[in-house]
């Protein structure tokens, strides 16, 4: 853990961390001693962030519409409520560590919740919209408005949260709905937004590839994983711009494929 400084880590700075422990290899403390190597580097001035996502908070019948039948209505009864204590789902065992941290904070989203500890966690999760909930309006907006960095620990682009927020400032983004249960005056609804959708590895990839060449950035090894430390405007800026132009493309492909069926 001694190469943080390596990658450009420094004191003060406030970074999200998209993880995979495993590809680290061996760690003695395993994703408790990466957290507490991270905050080393950052000091009490500095702010360490998560994607604490919950996918178990979401319909499991999604295609179901209209009144629903016994089975799916046992299905839905069956999905917890989001509270600041249900477990993370599949983003890592450093994530899930941070969230159990004394002090450690957390948004309120039930599928797209981060969780911070540091100097400006309580800045960073105090806002979150339901709809586009990593968009302007959410711990990712606010961390982009800060300067803030991204590291991205042995994971790819497709695991950058970020290029799904650059994605909600293209003028037509591909868009999914997002529904999930709530609490309203002790009466449990199900509610519907919309968001960005998934890229699935279509563009992200190549997105965040041509970002780290134009801009310098270097890889370094953290034990067995491949790193980058990543600024979010600049990443943003570029990326607002290609997405534009790749989705513009996309529609262009589709558009003329419906000519050629038509």
């Amino acid at each position: 853990m001694a190469r943080w400084h390596t990658i450009g880590l420094r004191a003060g700075m406030s970074v999200i961390v998209h993880s995979s422990l495993s590809r680290i290899g061996r760690v003695e403390g395993a994703a408790a001693t990466v957290i507490a190597s991270l905050r080393t580097v950052l000091g009490p001035t500095g702010t360490l962030v998560a994607p604490t996502f919950t996918w178990q908070v979401t319909d499991p019948a999604p295609s179901r519409v209209g009144i629903p039948d016994v089975e799916v209505m046992r299905r839905r009864a069956a999905v917890p409520t989001y509270h600041p204590d249900l477990p993370s789902t599949g983003m890592g065992a450093v994530a899930e560590s941070l969230r159990c941290l004394p002090g450690s904070m957390r948004s309120a989203h039930p599928q797209a919740s981060v969780a911070a500890i540091g100097a400006r966690a309580a800045d960073i999760v105090r806002r979150q919209t339901l709809g586009f909930a990593v968009g302007p309006t959410s711990p990712f907006g606010r961390l982009h408005d800060l300067g803030g960095h991204i590291l991205l620990l042995g994971v790819g682009h497709d695991r950058n949260t970020f290029l799904h927020y650059a994605e909600t400032l293209t003028p037509n983004p591909r868009l999914r709905i997002r529904r999930f249960p709530r609490e309203f005056d002790g009466e449990r609804v199900w509610v519907e937004t919309l968001d960005v959708g998934n890229d699935n590895g279509r563009h992200f990839p190549t997105v965040g590839r041509e970002f780290e060449e134009r801009a310098g950035i270097e890889e370094v090894m953290i034990g067995d994983a491949p790193c980058r430390l990543i600024p979010a405007q600049p990443l943003v800026d570029f990326a607002t711009r290609r997405l534009t132009e790749l989705l513009h493309a996309d529609h262009s492909h589709d558009s003329l494929d419906k000519l050629r069926r038509a």
